[in-house]
């Protein structure tokens, strides 16, 4: 049997990760369009990748935990990579929290379950979730801890106390760090790891379709005045991807890697914290 790479949202970030961590391994692509996974497929099919693909809504617990059947059926599931997501900018207050949040905590809590000795995970997390204002501590503790089938219900997830859906998606973002620091814990249960990257703006097709849009002078604001002044490529996401899931961070588990060339830093020390943000501002990624 071989060892598995499971990739959860089959997108640039996704894949350009999953090339760096499956040679030699089974990647098992899964994402919500089974379209999607069928494309990455090929692209790593035809480099010389092991690979399969499956149709899984992270929403949903009976679909994660097929899923998670589905990958140990082909062997030991040594690496997760969760990149599926929604932005502020696609959907519903409500379909961000259940992909965004929920869905990361629910793919967090059933691979925890099966994640081999030696294993690694890495969440593709968000930019967004470092610009929330500090939240309580039992906030802090309610997003880490409650039951994943209880956290919809929690009292600061409510219509009445988020303002847009760039509050939902900062919120989700953050507890998916937060939610990583918990795992982790269990994860070193089993002799396994879990981290979370939290990237900026991404050149991506979506991000291209952002940048030319109505919105793209938010974008462009926000690569113009970052330290970097670019935007990031899924490569250089995949850099910090290898590391988490490779020997190399053999020590490193529970943390957050911020990668979007210094943006955050700009927005509260530089020249982005005197401006007004747009919703497009912290939901790139």
């Amino acid at each position: 049997m071989s060892d598995v790479i499971v990739v959860i949202g089959t997108g640039l970030i996704g894949q350009a990760i999953a090339r760096r961590v499956s040679a030699g391994k089974h990647a098992l692509l899964a994402d919500v369009r089974p379209e999607n996974a069928e494309a990455a497929a090929k692209v790593l099919g035809d480099a010389g990748f092991e690979v399969s693909t499956a149709v899984v809504d992270v929403s949903s617990r009976d679909s994660v935990h097929a899923l998670a059947g589905a990958a140990t059926a082909i062997g030991e599931v040594t690496g997760v990579i969760h990149a599926a997501g929604v932005s502020a900018s696609q959907t519903s207050i409500e379909q961000i929290l259940h992909v965004d949040l929920y869905g990361t905590a629910l793919v967090l809590e059933e691979f925890g379950q099966v994640i081999a000795a030696g294993g690694s995970g890495v969440v593709i997390s968000s930019q967004s979730g470092h610009r929330l204002p500090a939240l309580t501590p039992d906030e802090d503790m309610a997003l880490a801890t409650t039951p994943v089938d209880e956290l919809l219900d929690l009292p600061m997830l409510q219509t009445g106390h988020l303002s847009d859906g760039l509050h939902a998606y900062q919120l989700s973002k953050r507890a998916n760090v937060l939610r990583v620091q918990a795992e982790a814990v269990r994860w070193g249960e089993r002799g396994a790891r879990v981290n979370a990257i939290s990237p900026g703006i991404v050149i991506t097709p979506l991000a291209r379709d952002e940048l030319n849009g109505a919105n793209g002078a938010g974008y462009r604001r926000m690569i113009e005045l970052a330290p970097a002044g670019r935007a990031g490529t899924p490569d250089e996401i995949s850099t910090v991807g290898e590391l988490l899931m490779t020997e190399r961070g053999a020590f490193i588990t529970g943390s957050d890697i911020l990668i979007d060339g210094g943006s955050t830093a700009s927005h509260f020390y530089g020249p982005l914290a005197g401006l007004a943000p747009t919703p497009k501002d912290d939901a790139a990624q």
